[in-house]
């Protein structure tokens, strides 16, 4: 793998470290919990970042073009009663590793690849090189860190930035 490769995996695994320290110790009933005007909670965010990671690599592993099913399923958001925790960070990590493994057989982040046609978006097919996918990923990550920042702050008082130290 080239130092691109690495160094974007290891800004993907800051993200998803930082994701991490924020859900860290709470119970099943407190990762369920709203504790703001939003929908999302924090199990529902750590069951999306999983799911936006697994389809997202699907997409530049397959490069097909297909819409993967339930990417743009709203369940996603949602940790049901029979999820746990531990069940949906196992699979955030299962999903990291199939990432990490997909970008190691890239060659050329360079390559474009075809995206899925999305209801909302234009309906013809757009391009994205593999990079712009990662970044694209990075960047969802990152944001739904900061959400999860907020409803944890709002839920204990648990600030993830100290819990780095």
């Amino acid at each position: 793998m080239s130092t691109e490769h690495d160094e974007i995996l290891a800004m993907l695994a800051n993200q998803r470290d930082s994701l991490l320290i924020t859900v860290r110790g709470l119970s099943d009933e407190d990762a369920r919990k709203r504790t703001t005007v939003s929908e999302l909670t924090l199990g529902g965010l750590v069951k999306h970042v999983t799911a936006c990671q697994a389809f997202w690599t699907r997409v530049f592993v397959e490069a097909d073009g297909v819409l993967p099913e339930g990417m743009i399923n709203s369940d996603q958001y949602r940790m049901t009663e029979e999820e746990t925790l531990a069940g949906l960070v196992a699979d955030y990590a299962a999903a990291f590793e199939a990432t990490e493994r997909a970008v190691a057989g890239q060659a050329d982040l360079g390559r474009e690849v075809p995206l899925p046609v999305f209801p909302w978006g234009p309906q013809e097919t757009q391009y994205w090189s593999v990079r712009r996918i990662l970044l694209h990923l990075l960047r969802e990550t990152a944001h739904h860190c900061g959400h999860a920042d907020i409803i944890r702050e709002s839920l204990d008082g648990a600030n993830t930035t100290a819990q780095w130290a």
